[in-house]
């Protein structure tokens, strides 16, 4: 079983994903196995650099700060851009997937809905936080103003979007405690695929 992990900027996605590898589960990192391609990848380097110009690579390392710059304001380079890095990315995961020998296992994605990877899991996990916490963890692990953080989330889709298409949802706010609810999802995944097994 595939189970995708999502949730708006700074809602908690990789403090859940880093709880189910130290429980010993194959995660995913859509955004760090991004990271990697548009520095390794020779065909989705060239596609950038036709959209963006060679100025958005210097040695051969792409500028992420003025590519943001860039495609946060420009709602129509952004769409290319996901075009270009959406297609390597699923690509990867499927090679990363056939290597894993886990029965449950992750894939972390902060726009699984918007990019549409999420019809590629069996189930998907939202992370929700309020807005303002959401905004006060990114400016300060960023280092990014108020508005930078919004202009991000305006690109993202709502948490009710998300739940429209969520199995479980997890709650990362400051009122509730994160290990319990990730080990009762766990149980609820481990039943679902028991369960799986016996029918199929």
């Amino acid at each position: 079983m595939v189970v995708g992990i999502t949730g708006g900027i700074g809602s908690g996605k990789s403090t859940l994903a880093a709880i189910l590898r130290v429980l010993g589960y194959p995660v995913y990192n859509s955004d760090l196995r991004s990271r990697d391609i548009v520095n390794a990848n020779g065909q989705v380097m060239w596609q950038i650099k036709e959209v963006f110009g060679e100025k958005i690579y210097k040695n051969d390392v792409l500028d992420r700060k003025l590519l943001a710059d860039i495609v946060f304001n420009d709602a129509s380079k952004l769409q290319i851009l996901n075009g270009i890095i959406h297609p390597a990315v699923a690509d990867d995961f499927i090679a990363w997937k056939r290597s894993q020998k886990h029965d449950l296992m992750f894939k972390e994605a902060a726009i699984l809905f918007e990019s549409g990877a999420y019809r590629m899991m069996d189930k998907v996990v939202s992370v929700t936080a309020p807005e303002a916490l959401r905004i006060k963890r990114v400016m300060r692990r960023d280092r990014v103003s108020i508005d930078i953080v919004k202009s991000r989330m305006a690109n993202q889709w709502s948490d009710s979007e998300r739940e429209k298409l969520t199995d479980y949802i997890i709650y990362a706010d400051d009122k509730q405690l994160l290990i319990p609810q990730v080990l009762e999802l766990i149980n609820k995944l481990k039943k679902t695929v028991e369960w799986e097994d016996q029918v199929g």
